[in-house]
């Protein structure tokens, strides 16, 4: 038997102990369509951020703040395997290298693309980019909605939670610090 097939296996017993009847019409594909979205929604576990940063790296004289702002994301928690949702805000301090624009996004996915919860996610995209591009400094904010507490629990529909890690500059430097905030709190222009 194969893993994808024990894994299909695995989902039918948990319909059927919920009740179902899993041989019906509208549940006969479901165990594959549920293996086939987990494996997607668990990725990865399967990348490795350095590589990917490693691809697209590139010499440069910018020393000034690069932002990529409100990258979306979708996660599930670690706890009840439900969704978080939420955007990231990813700020470094070229110090000789930048890296492709697409890969900021690529590594929030890699992290995102795992069991989480939101504080270590955080961290882990910052301490990733400080580790291979080495800039002087590297900010992630993180802005999320969890259905574990919206779907059940204290059902509190719409609210945020929120979390940063300050790595360098934007640790040691107040006005650095103070600018990136500015900048992911600055509303977007309505003609973008």
């Amino acid at each position: 038997m194969t893993k994808d097939e024990e894994f299909e296996q695995a989902i039918s017993k948990i319909l059927e102990l919920l009740g179902e009847d899993v041989t019906r019409e509208g549940l006969e594909k479901t165990p594959k369509r549920v293996v086939k979205a987990l494996k997607f929604l668990t990725q990865g576990y399967q990348q490795d951020p350095k590589e990917i940063l490693n691809q697209a790296l590139f010499s440069s004289s910018n020393n000034e703040m690069v932002l990529l702002r409100d990258i979306e994301f979708y996660s599930m928690c670690e706890h009840h395997m439900l969704p978080i949702i939420g955007r990231v805000h990813v700020a470094y301090i070229p110090d000789g290298k930048v890296v492709g624009l697409s890969k900021i996004p690529r590594i929030v996915d890699v992290y995102a693309r795992r069991l989480q919860i939101q504080e270590q996610m955080t961290e882990q995209i910052a301490d990733a980019i400080l580790s291979t591009i080495k800039p002087k400094g590297v900010a992630v904010v993180v802005h999320a909605r969890h259905m574990c507490m919206e779907m059940r629990g204290v059902q509190k529909i719409n609210s945020t939670t929120v979390s940063s890690a300050l790595r360098g500059l934007f640790k040691s430097d107040e006005r650095t610090r103070s600018e990136f905030y500015n900048l992911i709190n600055t509303p977007t222009p309505s003609n973008f």
